[in-house]
């Protein structure tokens, strides 16, 4: 399992639109993935457990990935919330 701290780097936060992005982007994966912010840890390929975190630019988050392509998930996921895609 691969744990990393990250930060929303996208101008507008995650509003609607782009959470529906990020899970499209950790739905590639095989990896269970999931997205911690205070004390709330949502799986990152639910739109709705993802909405609710209401993640603004500028938030911390912990992501974790586990399974076979844990590595290239946090990286896809760091590149995404850091708008370097």
């Amino acid at each position: 399992m691969i744990t990393k701290d990250m930060t929303i780097e996208i101008s507008t936060g995650l509003e609607a639109r782009l959470v529906a992005v990020f899970v499209q982007v950790a739905s590639q994966f095989e990896s269970s993935i999931y997205v911690q912010h205070d004390n709330k840890r949502v799986n990152a390929k639910s739109i709705m457990g993802m909405m609710t975190l209401g993640l603004p630019v500028g938030e911390n988050i912990t992501v974790s990935a586990e399974g076979a392509d844990e590595e290239e998930a946090i990286k896809e996921i760091g590149n995404y919330l850091s708008n370097t895609k």
